[in-house]
């Protein structure tokens, strides 16, 4: 799509910054897909199935969203989440396959205008994610409404092996997605949005202005390129909802050297160095410090090419809070082993020494931090104990985690937060929202969702897009703006 500069006053109903899952099932809502309670099916849990009874002609954005959601449990904590989870998915915690209650109605005139902005292809972070390794999830559990997953697996696999998927078949469903969907003329691709403040729309009624930079493709060049160009956009918005997702920007230790060239914080700077054969078993080892997924890949892969690993973290592997002590063990057997070995081969423990051992070159480093980084490529980590070690490495990877990027608000969205002023992190400070609507609480006419709410699993975030449009949908008939449905207006960035 091409760039408009959008001065004139036209004030799109609803513009979504992020264009990852998130983006694209609120997109689908927004389109005028309507879910409502099928009248032949029943849900499995009595107490909901009743609920679903009282108002079986009303769609589910039209009913009480908190009451439906009384009484229920499930694995996140926003309750939306769970209700719309336990509807399209019913009893899946059990291991059991329920069909869902819920059919599908296109209904264009509950549609609401939107524009869904993102950096990349739709499916957002997806497509920079490794390709090989599976995704944590079972493979319904990644799936948007109304395209099973599995069904378009097996047209792109000949024989599905398991229920779960690679991150690049997920990249690529999401963006099968869209087109399957019609949703195309929604998405503004290769956007970035570098502001959004509040300033008055029609009358005094306020609105938010987005700007930002849009690449596009220019001129041909003599050996077939292309000259890509950067142009400057700027549109107005009645709501804004926020779907960024949460790994813009990994998160850093903050101790001196970890700027040095050995220290890297991100997957594919590990990848990178695998493909210029850099790391072999005569390598010094490779310290992976963190006790998340992505230190556990890091962990594999590196093992995989028979080279050393040195494995720090701050938790103790007994810890319950650790991910591989909530994962079932048939299910996940990569980072079952991962977590053997975490707890067989201890730094300090007599086994850890062994020639015997079921894991030689291996060495964890349970409830250490590091201290520093030195430029002959010593590490040194510190034990909950105050014991330091000077371990000798090839690299270190750093991976922790990571944050948004919310640059484009004042203070980097600080203000937004569960707490006032602190960074905003999907799991220690999320965006605070109403549970039932998604509505950012110090932001009128803004919402959020996803990874920024707390909600890190596909299966979890449609839980926001259904309290959304819910919100919008109410919202509308109580002002009666007709002018929310202009199926007319093409609100589409161009030139």
């Amino acid at each position: 799509m091409e760039n408009q500069d959008r001065d004139s006053g036209d004030i799109i109903p609803v513009v979504i910054i992020g264009n990852g899952p998130s983006g694209i099932c609120l997109s689908y809502l927004l389109s005028g897909h309507t879910p409502y309670v099928s009248q032949d099916a029943a849900h499995p849990n009595p107490l909901l199935q009743h609920k679903l009874r009282e108002q079986p002609d009303l769609s589910l954005l039209e009913q009480d969203l908190e009451y439906l959601c009384e009484g229920l449990e499930g694995r996140s904590s926003n309750p939306v989440a769970v209700l719309f989870d336990s509807l399209l998915l019913p009893d899946s915690d059990f291991g059991l396959e329920h069909s869902s209650p819920l059919i599908w109605r296109y209904e264009p005139e509950r549609a609401i205008p939107h524009l869904v902005l993102g950096r990349g292809p739709p499916g957002g972070a997806w497509h920079a994610m490794e390709g090989s390794m599976l995704t944590l999830s079972l493979a319904n559990w990644m799936e948007l409404p109304g395209l099973k997953l599995k069904d378009w697996l097996r047209e792109k696999r000949r024989n599905v092996r398991n229920d779960r998927a690679t991150p690049a078949e997920i990249a690529l469903y999401y963006q099968h997605y869209v087109s399957q969907k019609s949703l195309e003329q929604n998405f503004a691709c290769g956007t970035t949005v570098t502001e959004v403040t509040r300033v008055h729309g029609d009358g005094d009624e306020p609105c938010w202005r987005v700007t930002g930079v849009q690449r596009r493709e220019g001129e041909e060049l003599g050996d077939g390129g292309t000259v890509s160009e950067e142009v400057p956009f700027s549109i107005l918005a009645r709501n804004v909802v926020l779907a960024t997702g949460t790994h813009d920007i990994p998160a850093r230790l903050r101790v001196d050297g970890e700027s040095l060239p050995f220290v890297c914080h991100s997957f594919w700077e590990l990848e990178a160095a695998i493909s210029r054969g850099e790391l072999d078993e005569l390598s010094e080892p490779v310290l992976v410090v963190g006790a998340g997924l992505t230190a556990a890949d890091a962990v594999l892969a590196t093992r995989h090419l028979s080279a050393p690993v040195y494995h720090a973290f701050r938790r103790s592997v007994t810890d319950p809070g650790l991910i591989f002590n909530q994962l079932p063990k048939l299910l996940y057997p990569e980072y079952h082993k991962v977590h053997q070995m975490m707890t067989q081969q201890q730094y300090g423990s007599p086994t850890s020494s062994s020639s015997s051992s079921s894991y030689p070159n291996y060495l964890s480093f349970p409830k250490h931090r590091v201290v520093k980084f030195l430029p002959n490529k010593k590490c040194i980590l510190e034990s909950d104990l105050g014991q330091k070690t000077a371990i000798q490495v090839s690299k270190a990877l750093v991976l922790i985690g990571s944050h948004p990027n919310l640059s484009f608000l004042p203070d980097h969205g600080r203000s937004l937060g569960v707490y006032r002023n602190e960074p905003i992190s999907c799991r220690r400070n999320p965006i605070d929202v109403d549970p039932f609507t998604n509505r950012v609480t110090e932001a009128p006419g803004m919402y959020a969702m996803g990874p920024l709410v707390g909600e890190n699993f596909v299966r979890f975030l449609k839980g926001g897009a259904l309290a959304i449009v819910s919100d919008l949908h109410k919202r509308q008939k109580l002002l009666m703006d007709d002018t929310w449905v202009r199926a007319d207006t093409d609100w589409s960035i161009k030139g």
